[in-house]
């Protein structure tokens, strides 16, 4: 083989592999376009997915506020529970005393 045949050769060669490159790319990008109706189904399922997310931020904000309005109104029937407690103890108390002092009273007579 010549030079002229070596570089005929390579030049087919070569143009074969471009065609086959070309045609891979032409193939390629006939089977991998894009609808779009599929563009607005995804268009359309982001802004629903959007707004999903925007609710679901409210709600955990509410549940957030509702807690800490439950937790404080708790601590409150707590605190009002224990002065509560405490004034019927030492009403019970003060009985206690005013009996014990009834019956020395009477014990006395």
């Amino acid at each position: 083989m010549n030079r002229t045949e070596f570089i005929i050769t390579t030049a087919i060669i070569l143009f074969i592999a471009f065609l086959v490159g070309w045609f891979a790319h032409w193939l390629l990008h006939r089977f991998s376009r894009v609808n779009q109706s599929d563009v607005a189904d995804l268009d359309r399922m982001s802004q629903e997915l959007h707004e999903a997310e925007e609710t679901r931020d409210q709600a955990i904000t509410y549940l957030q506020q509702r807690e800490a309005e439950l937790t404080n109104q708790l601590s409150q029937t707590e605190a009002e529970l224990k002065a509560a407690m405490d004034g019927l103890r030492d009403v019970r108390r003060e009985a206690e005393e005013m009996r014990a002092h009834l019956d020395r009273v009477r014990q006395a007579q």
